[in-house]
């Protein structure tokens, strides 16, 4: 962050990965101010539309903690792949918002994105701590029909949500 205050101060103007970068560096509540200040930038150098930007913006919120501020950008997204579902899956998850992150995931295949492997594992972790055992059985079962059953973390989240889920 502070490099890219300096960079500010030189007056070199950031692109993309620019951003990227230091979005990545922000977390925790206590960066949310510059979070802020930072999407702001990017608001005003025309990034936002940018799906990897969004991507990064929706990810540095939901770090941040801040729900509210993940959702507004990922609502307002152009184009959302499955790394943007997975973003705002993740976010609700990390904040124990389980069954918010189960219902974005039915609207995702709802809309044609087709789950990964990070998402699979976001998801089991959404049932678990809800402990959504049903829910967690049928999305086993879409692990299965794609493959990601041989892949050891799917599996070891698999397994933690059986575990979680008293069963």
């Amino acid at each position: 962050l502070q490099l890219f205050h300096q960079m500010q101060l030189q007056g070199v103007i950031p692109n993309s990965i620019t951003f990227i970068a230091v979005l990545n560096a922000c977390s925790g509540k206590v960066a949310l101010a510059h979070s802020r200040l930072i999407h702001s930038h990017i608001f005003s150098r025309g990034f936002e539309s940018d799906v990897v930007v969004g991507n990064a913006i929706v990810t540095m919120y939901g770090n941040c903690g801040s729900l509210y501020d993940a959702r507004k950008v990922f609502d307002k997204m152009p184009y959302r792949d499955v790394i943007s579902w997975t973003a705002i899956i993740s976010a609700y998850t990390q904040h124990d918002h389980g069954n918010e992150a189960l219902s974005l995931f039915r609207q995702m295949q709802l809309e044609g994105v087709t789950p990964d492997g990070i998402t699979f594992i976001a998801v089991l972790d959404a049932c678990s701590n809800v402990a959504a055992l049903e829910e967690g059985r049928l999305i086993h079962m879409g692990i299965v029909q794609r493959g990601f059953e041989s892949d050891i973390v799917v599996s070891n989240a698999i397994i933690n949500m059986y575990g979680k889920c008293g069963s």
